[in-house]
């Protein structure tokens, strides 16, 4: 039969007391060891009844207290109160075998060792232990205390139960700051270990937190033999963790200047680190476009506040929210959301109250999901910046069932404070990007007019990056005489100044076109013109005017193309075959400097040959040189015989391939055929 390591002791180990007790249980043997334990001479013991070893409290209860269910009579293990000679308790480990005397007689091998030597097991490791920089208990299998290390013997106070001899208490007040007792009793029960669990008290110097262990400790055979806590002071890495969850934030947070984008790199940033479930919840005035929300009814759950823009879960699915991302969120008038939105002050609510009565009776949904997620912990903190406030974050526990702290409040709201800066920049930027491009569209021709001349097609996209949307433009302008003109051109800059740029450039090149100039006078005095104009102006508010321009004449008539460029990429020419030129053009300087040095070139169109102008967005990239993008859109421009809008739209596709740096431009004019 296998034996505890109490019959198994080695060089360093302790000797067990051994005793030997008859069918009546009179001791009929005494060991040396157990004399020097128990303080009683063998001649003042033997043939006495073994019950007199115990201590009177114990005569309750059986001595031999059976510990692992194996239904074998022949051996027992338990923890004993046994009596020293001088009238003092000693807590043992003992174990009684079964054997039988060569009369046939039954009779009892009985061996004892103090508890706190038979948990640690050796007492070689005992000091090692005793000093560890850990809190260190055991409890037996009646969850009586048999060893506490130095560490928590110093928290006795804190912690009664910690001393030696000590039942763990039914109540959960004693150890609740560190590990619920039912907690304990079910590690004994079924096996399976609490690993890290986060656990916070506080003390004389303050709040600590511990990463708490429990395990079962088992015999050789896999009896159980009581339970271990061990719990390891990790304040100061939570103080490293929030530092570098801090750090994060800056890098995480606010990486667009997209205002959902930013609310989700919150909640992801904060789920698992900080909680195990998170929203971010904008008022309107945050999220543009959408139908405000004093249009929408009231619901069961409340009245429309917010719109939810980020929200994160550990649980799959997010099973916790009741509204996706986008949709309008509803809350009961007096509820927690809309008392942080009201006072823009944090709510705090370290264990929270679902008892009847509270807020969640108007809120049935919530109360049930909060029931069925277990939530048992909840931080509000307001997203302010620049004096408006944005909206609310909203941070939950659920499966970690440490709740918030001080600490973690203080967490929150530095985390919130720095997504709302990025929130507020995104904001600002959506409503200048917004405004920018209504302007841009607003400017831009909203139907082409080729007549019976030329066919063609356009598309225009707007950047997608944080400097906003440019000051591309192309038109097409009819003019007498049956002939056409095109232009394209890129105003410097980006945002409202760029695009109120460009609608004064494009009207001034009309108002010259109309005039009948060939194209290299015609860019001549459109220079002349702003670079006076930005004389009279300086000072101003609007910044000098700066562009790029193609300008191009085409004469049905003769099928000759005057055009000249102004700094401006040169146009493709697509011949009916397929084959794709880029024409060589005297250079010429942007308009805006005042220079006025543009000369025109002239090129014969055959019937249904394709001239595309575009902007340098459409060829342009970091990783690339221009020549590399013409020869790229040559060779998607090489489609004969394709639909022109739909060569247009393949063409936009094919070359923007990711995020568009830069406006994309591109104008497309075939010749047509006589009829």
């Amino acid at each position: 039969m296998a034996r505890s390591n109490i019959w198994e002791h080695g060089r360093d180990a302790p000797v067990p007391a051994v005793a030997v007790l008859d069918a009546r249980g009179d001791v009929v043997g005494w060991s040396k060891a157990a004399g020097e334990l128990l303080g009683y001479p063998a001649e003042g013991i033997l043939g006495r009844p073994g019950t007199d070893l115990r201590m009177e409290r114990d005569r309750a209860r059986r001595i031999w207290t059976w510990n692992g269910g194996h239904g074998d009579d022949d051996y027992r293990v338990g923890m004993v109160d046994l009596r020293h000679e001088d009238g003092g308790q000693i807590v043992t480990h003992l174990e009684r075998i079964r054997i039988t005397t060569p009369g046939g007689a039954p009779a009892w091998v009985v061996a004892a060792i103090p508890a706190s030597v038979f948990t640690l097991g050796t007492s070689v490791l005992e000091p090692l232990l005793s000093a560890a920089p850990v809190v260190m208990v055991a409890w037996d299998t009646d969850l009586r205390s048999v060893w506490r290390n130095e560490r928590a013997q110093r928290l006795e106070g804190t912690f009664p139960c910690f001393r030696v001899g000590r039942p763990l208490p039914e109540s959960p007040g004693e150890l609740e700051p560190l590990v619920p007792p039912e907690l304990i009793r079910e590690v004994l029960a079924d096996g399976v270990p609490v690993l890290d669990r986060e656990s916070r008290w506080g003390g004389t110097g303050g709040e600590s937190t511990f990463s708490t262990f429990l395990f079962r400790v088992e015999a050789l055979d896999s009896r159980p033999l009581g339970v271990c806590l061990m719990a390891i002071d990790i304040t100061h890495s939570r103080a490293r963790e929030r530092l570098a969850l801090l750090r994060r934030a800056s890098v995480q947070i606010g990486t667009t200047l997209d205002v959902q984008r930013t609310a989700q790199e919150l909640t992801d940033l904060a789920v698992p680190a900080f909680a195990d479930y998170a929203t971010v919840d904008l008022t309107e005035a945050v999220l543009p476009g959408t139908e405000p929300l004093e249009r929408l009814e009231a619901g069961d759950s409340g009245i429309p506040v917010f719109r939810r823009a980020g929200l994160a879960s550990i649980h799959a699915g997010i099973p916790e929210s009741l509204w996706p991302q986008g949709q309008p969120v509803y809350v009961p008038p007096r509820s927690p959301f809309t008392l942080v939105l009201e006072s823009g002050r944090a709510h705090f609510e370290p264990e929270m109250d679902t008892s009847p009565g509270s807020w969640l009776d108007a809120d049935p949904d919530r109360a049930r999901v909060i029931d069925a997620m277990g939530m048992h912990t909840l931080i509000i903190v307001p997203l302010w910046a620049r004096g408006s406030l944005l909206g609310i974050a909203v941070f939950v526990r659920t499966d970690n069932k440490a709740p918030f702290t001080r600490d973690d409040l203080v967490l929150a709201e530095e985390l919130a404070a720095r997504a709302a800066l990025s929130l507020d920049n995104a904001r600002q930027y959506t409503r200048e990007h917004d405004a920018s491009l209504a302007l841009q569209r607003q400017l831009l021709p909203r139907r082409l007019c080729g007549g019976d001349m030329m066919e063609l097609a356009s598309r225009y996209l707007p950047s997608d990056v944080h400097q906003g949307v440019g000051g591309d433009w192309y038109d097409t302008i009819p003019l007498p005489d049956s002939r056409l003109a095109l232009a394209v051109g890129d105003v410097t800059g980006h945002g409202l100044n760029a695009a109120a740029s460009m609608g004064r450039l494009r009207t001034a090149m009309r108002t010259l076109a109309y005039l009948g100039l060939p194209p290299d006078e015609l860019l001549a005095r459109l220079d002349e013109l702003y670079a006076r104009q930005d004389e009279e102006e300086q000072g101003s508010a609007l910044s000098p005017i700066a562009a790029t321009c193609l300008y191009a004449v085409y004469d049905p008539a003769t099928r000759r193309c005057a055009m000249a460029s102004a700094g401006h990429l040169p146009p493709a020419i697509v011949d009916p075959g397929g084959g794709v030129s880029f024409p060589d053009l005297p250079g010429g300087t942007p308009i805006g400097l005042g220079l006025g040095a543009h000369r025109s070139a002239e090129f014969e169109l055959g019937e249904g040959t394709l001239l595309a102008l575009y902007t340098d967005g459409l060829i342009e990239r970091r990783d690339d040189d221009l020549d590399a993008g013409m020869r790229r859109l040559g060779a998607a421009l090489a489609r004969p015989g394709v639909p022109l809008d739909r060569l247009c739209a393949g063409v936009v596709d094919t070359m923007v391939t990711r995020t568009a740096e830069d406006d994309v431009t591109l104008l497309l004019a075939r010749t047509l055929v006589p009829s």
